[in-house]
């Protein structure tokens, strides 16, 4: 929690656009799942890298530069994400990094079978699927909890075999809002098949904090940096030393270990550097500790708590504000007190479209987004009976304030219903 008096007002001054659109004007940015906030620090580093004339790998003084930055930011990454082993790269986006590791895994496994869960977002099922049938390999979809909103270890255990040879997994759902126990789920997966290459989506996940891929053990993870404060255009990836050693696309007689294809943009391993250095300056305010990774964990943990905070107020009210669990005809997806829930309430209103909800918050300058039941959310919505719900999402930016307009606005919404 930010207890600090005055940091949520630095907090939020270290971020572009937070309560303003410079197309719709004042706003209360409730849309974060589909892309949070961004640091001006990363607005200001993509400017200054975008007009940099030279490359990486140069005889001269800005090559070396570029050089150093990046092999800066994969410090960075490796104290972020807690690798000290493994090694990290950029691609084109978080999707484009799972197909790479999804297929190198598939492909170059032995004989067996290939586990998911019907959680996961299309980035990773999609990929595993498709990977699945070309190397003529079993696919096992693992059945999510309809009412939690979220996949267990319990799910996962009775569908792993000892040929289980790759298995995916969901860190936070999209749709639902709700965190996977990943930690438990590999340990499940390892009991049976040790030897399983086991990757991750993280892209939802990242921007709630407490990343730890040492503690996982798993062999692949991906994130959206666009999802995590920093910007568009490009995903970072992590691979074990086990997947990184495997046969994957490269160019010839090139770096046997080298994932990257082309010449990387500086400017978006250097922005990624602005985000862990932004963690690492809100951790500084929480506690006293001189160690890089400590002050990481205490931030994460302060971000947990502080939106926990905020789903608490929007479901259960503020002051003498209704929260939308005691509104008439509301319904929540997940459930009301759900222990797994990170910053994220989808919702539907009884008599109303998902659209209209959406619209008519929208016209009160508050941003939601739709989700419908199409190739993006339909695993989630469809076994529920609803054709598309309202995601309200959250991040440790947003205000008690905030949540607070939002719930007068609802109320307004539902009494509406009846003139």
């Amino acid at each position: 929690m930010f207890a600090k008096e005055g940091l949520i007002d630095e907090i939020r001054g270290r971020f572009a656009h937070v309560d303003n659109c410079p197309f719709q004007g004042p706003r209360v940015f409730f849309e974060n799942a589909g892309g949070a906030l961004t640091l001006k620090s990363a607005v200001e580093t993509t400017t200054f890298y975008a007009s940099i004339p030279d490359n990486q790998g140069r005889d001269n003084v800005a090559s070396a530069e570029l050089m150093r930055v990046i092999a800066k930011a994969k410090d960075d990454m490796r104290v972020f994400f807690n690798a000290p082993k493994g090694q990290f790269f950029v691609g084109e986006s978080g999707t484009e990094l799972l197909f790479r590791m999804i297929r190198t895994a598939v492909i170059e496994s032995g004989a067996g079978k290939v586990l998911g869960s019907t959680l996961e977002h299309p980035a990773s099922r999609s990929a595993a699927l498709r990977w699945a049938g070309i190397a003529g390999k079993d696919y096992i979809s693992v059945p999510h909890d309809d009412e939690t909103g979220s996949v267990s270890a319990d799910d996962y255990a009775p569908h792993v075999t000892s040929d289980t040879v790759v298995a995916t997994i969901l860190h936070t759902s999209p749709v639902t809002g709700m965190a996977v126990d990943v930690e438990g789920i590999v340990k499940v997966i390892r009991a049976t098949a040790p030897d399983c290459l086991i990757i991750v989506d993280g892209i939802q996940h990242a921007a709630h904090g407490r990343l730890d891929i040492a503690a996982y053990g798993v062999d692949g993870y991906a994130v959206s940096p666009y999802k995590v404060f920093s910007r568009h255009g490009y995903g970072v990836a992590w691979v074990s030393d086990r997947l990184g050693a495997m046969n994957h696309d490269m160019l010839i007689n090139g770096p046997a270990d080298n994932w990257e294809f082309g010449t990387r943009d500086t400017g978006a391993y250097a922005t990624f550097s602005d985000v862990v250095e932004y963690f690492d300056w809100l951790g500084g305010q929480l506690t006293d500790s001189s160690d890089r990774r400590e002050r990481i964990e205490a931030a994460g943990a302060a971000i947990h708590a502080h939106e926990k905070n905020l789903t608490d107020a929007m479901l259960h009210g503020v002051g003498n504000l209704k929260g939308v669990a005691e509104l008439d005809g509301v319904s929540v997806i997940g459930g009301i007190d759900n222990p797994l829930r990170e910053g994220l309430v989808s919702l539907t209103v009884e008599g109303m479209t998902a659209a209209d909800v959406v619209t008519a918050l929208n016209a009160q300058n508050i941003r939601t987004h739709l989700r419908k039941a199409d190739h993006y959310s339909g695993n989630v919505l469809d076994p529920l009976g609803l054709d598309s719900c309202v995601r309200v999402s959250m991040c440790h930016y947003n205000t008690e304030q905030e949540v607070s307009q939002f719930l007068t606005a609802m109320q307004g919404i539902v009494d509406s219903r009846s003139t």
